[in-house]
């Protein structure tokens, strides 16, 4: 019997060690509670910037009305915040990413933490160059679902690199940018709900499941 826990406890370090080889595990929930809470107060910069309410932002109907000028304001100052929200996004996950891996004892950059950034590069660069070609041609209310989309699309094509409830937030992100092409006048509720709610409430999921005992 004891012979036989001992063999399971060795099988399991060789299966967590060869994990870790292909996996990349360090992703915080903080960093996900973080990014939302940076994507919501970005959208409430924009809400109020534009005094329009949450449900008639940005959409077809509307962006007729604007004369070139104030179209090139508009998609300047949308650039601008969205730039911003990515930018601090970045910087609060990789500080709670590079605790959480200190805390581990393992390195922030590895074979599997490549893997993943080459697998989320690939669809968020491609996504990123088709948004600048919306703005260009004046669709700015076409860039709001798909940035969803090329969001979830990045995660599902990233989740098989690390923790697997990834691939969850990526089918939930692609389900809301498809549902917002369809409702047009809603593209900063479904922005705020994708990219604020949707990561606060996966990354509250991520640290209580994961983390909160290691804390």
């Amino acid at each position: 019997m004891y012979e036989s826990h001992e063999h399971l406890q060795t099988l399991t370090e060789i299966r967590g060690l060869m994990e870790r080889s292909y996996k990349f595990l360090s992703l915080s929930g903080l960093s996900g509670v973080s990014a939302g809470v940076i994507a919501l107060a970005g959208a409430a910069v924009v809400h109020l910037r534009l005094r329009t309410d949450w449900f008639s932002l940005i959409n077809y109907q509307r962006l007729e009305l604007y004369d070139s000028a104030t179209h090139r304001q508009i998609q300047q100052f949308l650039l601008l915040v969205g730039a911003t929200v990515l930018v601090l996004a970045l910087i609060s996950g990789t500080y709670f990413t590079v605790r959480k891996a200190r805390r581990q004892g393992l390195s922030i950059w590895n074979t599997a933490s490549r893997r993943l950034a080459w697998a989320l590069a690939v669809p968020l660069i491609t996504g990123g160059l088709f948004c600048l070609a919306l703005f260009h041609y004046q669709l700015i209310w076409l860039a709001f679902p798909a940035t969803l989309i090329f969001y979830g699309l990045a995660l599902l094509n990233g989740s098989k690199y690390t923790i697997r409830d990834v691939e969850s937030l990526g089918y939930c992100e692609v389900i809301l940018g498809l549902i917002a092409l369809f409702w047009p006048g809603n593209n900063l509720l479904t922005w705020a709900i994708g990219f604020g709610v949707l990561h606060i409430a996966y990354g509250l999921t991520m640290y209580y499941k994961y983390e909160r005992n290691t804390a």
